[in-house]
Order: structure tokens, then sequence, then C-alpha cells
């Protein structure tokens, strides 16, 4: 528990501090509870250490969570990082708690995770939606369009900020400088949920991450595609157009006040090795990715998005022309020990990280090679996600929806009626209906036909 194989430790002080914590004694009458006893509930809490009386003490005198940030900020070319233990989840909630208050409009990609929509709940904010392209080849989505945010700004003058995601789920890159552009031409910051992106801008095969874009702000989730633990993420951000100090104050307002220390210190030992070791880690992985799309795009009918508006370390499969179901594919996986991010009956999305190698590829892709085969059968027309296919009907703020008197009703009996909650196929957990909105016709049988083919509903 206590090794540090790459050195990382000099360049790391929280995760100096978790290393050196375990090389020494302790007889704490702190939290957690657990005194660090492995015979009580077993090794489920080993290694974990608050970041008060643990990586620092109580009252943070060492400031090493402060110089963590900072050193992160300097990576990145932010003038303000703050690391999270809640996810990407918590820090778009700061942001929008941030950008502005009860009432006010944002521009909102229809593209964003679900928990957007509750710092929208949170901070009172009133989203002007705008909604991807999407490719009528694979029913998947595309970058949000410049034009579509400029005309957004233009029937919305008083809009606060533009809120995108990008890439998206499945790996496909917008263009961030056009929509950053078009912002600051409006005299407003732009939001980048880049939760799947904190690898982006460390290898030349890579696209330039956000801020190096244009971006105001971006939220990265370390635990997505770097080494560290779930929950670990970050929010960076410029000042030119944010206002830091409120931006620092939405992250406390929203943060637990007893951060798991073992979150903080991966995410910066993720930060340092990035630093040192990430352009030789990613292009591994890079390289083994490409391998294995040249071996897939081989099979006959199976989609396999490449090409410079794609994540090169995101593999997102189309099924339909296989005839194949995503489902039974999956099954197949899961029994050889092989899972994946998302599978429905037409898409497959797996994740590759710079922990992956020719050998882990290789496992998938032969995997995934047998099952398709095994599987296939008359090819099928494509059925986009219903995250992208639904028109938006606002009736009121999400907000007022969310703390609206509201009951439930059966679905054949919804129509018409106003959403109290948000309702997203899960992945990629983008909301087809947000609070607020009219339950359509459309919407609804979006949301039967999701769930008809498999996926969860949230």
């Amino acid at each position: 528990m206590s090794t540090d194989p790459r050195g990382l430790r000099r360049d790391a002080p929280l995760l100096d501090a978790w290393l050196t914590f375990h090389e020494q004694d302790h007889t704490p009458f702190t939290i957690p509870g657990h005194k660090h006893r492995l015979d009580l509930v077993g090794d489920v809490i080993a290694g974990d250490v608050p970041l008060y009386a643990g990586l620092d003490t109580m009252k943070l005198a060492d400031g090493v969570l402060a110089d963590a940030e900072a050193r992160a900020a300097r990576l990145w070319g932010a003038d303000f990082c703050r690391f999270s233990t809640g996810g990407a989840t918590h820090a778009n909630q700061a942001v929008a708690l941030a950008i502005g208050g009860q009432g006010d409009e944002v521009v909102v990609s229809r593209t964003l995770h679900r928990s957007l929509l509750i710092g929208l709940v949170l901070a009172g904010l009133t989203p002007v939606w705008v909604r991807p392209d999407v490719d009528p080849a694979t029913g998947l989505p595309l970058g949000v369009p410049a034009a579509r945010v400029e005309d957004a700004l233009t029937r919305h003058p008083d809009a606060r900020a533009v809120f995108v995601g990008d890439p998206s789920y499945v790996g496909t890159i917008g263009d961030v400088p056009a929509l950053a552009e078009v912002a600051h031409r409006h005299g407003v910051p732009l939001v980048v949920d880049a939760a799947w992106a904190a690898h982006f801008g460390f290898h030349p095969a890579l696209p330039p991450h956000a801020l190096a874009l244009g971006a105001d702000v971006m939220v990265v989730s370390a635990h997505k595609t770097l080494p560290a633990w779930s929950q670990a993420a970050l929010v960076l951000a410029r000042g030119e157009r944010i206002d830091l100090a409120r931006l620092d104050a939405g992250v406390e307002a929203t943060a637990t006040t007893s951060p798991a220390g073992v979150i903080l210190a991966s995410i910066d030992a993720a930060r340092a090795l990035l630093e040192q070791d990430g352009e030789k880690l990613l292009g591994v992985a890079i390289d083994a990715a490409r391998a294995a799309r040249e071996s897939l795009r081989a099979i006959d009918g199976l989609g396999v998005l490449d090409g410079p508006g794609m994540d090169p370390l995101k593999l997102t499969l189309v099924l339909h022309g296989t005839g194949a179901d995503g489902i039974a594919v999956e099954q197949d996986l899961l029994a050889n020990g092989i899972a994946v991010e998302a599978a429905e009956r037409d898409v497959i999305v797996a994740v590759v990280t710079m922990a992956d190698t020719s050998r882990t590829l290789e496992t998938l892709t032969e995997a995934v090679v047998a099952s398709v085969q095994r599987h296939r059968g008359t090819p099928r027309r494509v059925v986009g996600s219903a995250a992208y296919g639904v028109e938006p009907v606002t009736v009121t703020s999400p907000r007022h929806a969310y703390f609206a008197r509201h009951e439930a009703v059966p679905s054949d009996r919804a129509v018409g009626r106003v959403s109290a909650e948000i309702i997203a196929p899960y992945p990629p957990g983008i909301p087809v209906l947000a609070p607020g909105e009219e339950i359509t016709e459309g919407a609804l049988g979006a949301l039967l036909e999701a769930r008809a083919v498999g996926v969860r509903i949230a």
C-alpha cells in the first residue's frame, strides 16, 4: 500500500501525504470510525484516509490540497482548479451555482449529462436548449453547431453562459473553438463538460483540451480516462469571464465536508503521471485502439466510429448492419469477463485509457468478433437514441417543476402532463425529459422504444 513504483510522490503532495500516512503508526481519535482496523469489516476500508487529520492536519496547516490543485491548474493552463470527490456531477452543479441565479437563462446543449440538470434546479437557472446534429448513418450525435448557439444567444440576449458537453458520450467531438468564439462575441463564458476528455491535450494524436481551445470552464472526470479512484474529478477555469470566488463558493457549497483523502490523492497521482509519462502511456493505448479499429472494421456490416471528429480512445461500434443484438453481444462479453461502458441493441461503447495495452484490446476485439458472428442476423434500420431525437417542449423552469406538487401516473396517462423529474436512458444519462417539460407522444414513444431494446430508463 505504501509503494510508489513511478516515483510520483516527489511531484504529488497529496499522494506523498497518503503514502506517508501509511508509513507511520497512528492511534486516531478522529473520524473515520473504522480507525483503520481491517479486522472489523475487512479490506473494504483499506486505504481510506481522510483529508482532515489524515493527509493534512485537522486545521489544514500543511496546505497539501491547495498545492496539488495549483499544480493541476498549471498543467492545464488554468487560473483556477478544484478537486472533487463527487465526480463531474458535483463539479457541474458547482459551476451552475457560479454562473447565475433564479430565473437567469443559460444556453444548454441537449447532450449534457443529467447532473447539469440538477445544477439548473439548484441554481434556479432556465435552460435554452440547443440540440446537436445527428449522423443519419449511425443515429449518434455529432457536435452542437455554432450557428445554433448563435441563434439561441441572439434570441435570448440576457443569457448568462453557454453549456456544452464535448466530447459526447460516444466520443464524437464538436467545434469548441467556434462555440467559444460565438459565446465570447455575445459576452458570455463557454462552459464545457469534458468529463470524458481528461486525457485530451496530452498526446499529439489527441485533440487539445477545451481550455486550450477557448473555453472558460472545463470539467473533467479523472476517474473516467485517467488512473484515479471512482468519483475523482476536477473543475478548471480561467478568470476573464468567470467570477472565480463565486465558483470556489459553489464548489464548497455542493461538496462533502469529509472528502475521501484517497480520492484526492489519486487525482494528484493521476495528474503527476499524466505530466510525467502521459504521452508515452497514451501512445501505447492509441496504437492499440487503432489496431482494434482495423480488426473490427473487417467485420461485414459493423460500423466503427473513427476519424478526426472522434476521440481515438473511445471504441464505439454500430451493430445494425450486422443484424446482431448488442445486448446479446454484451452477455457474451460478460461471460468472458469483459465489461463495456454501454451496450444496447444497436450500439456498443468501450472506453480505452492509458491503462490499456495491445493485450487488453486484442482480448476485447477477439471476443467482439466471435460474438457478432455468432449473433449475426438480418440487417435492420438505424434507430437513434431517444436522447437525441426528441424536441423538448418547455412549460416551466426545472426548479419550479422539481419543487411543485406532483403525482405518479401510468405512462399511458402521462401525455400532455409536465414532467417533475429527469427521465433519461442510461447510459448515456442524457435526458429525454427534464423537469418542467411537457410529456409529448414523441418523448413517451422514444422512451418506450428505448426500453424495448434493452436500455435502462433512469
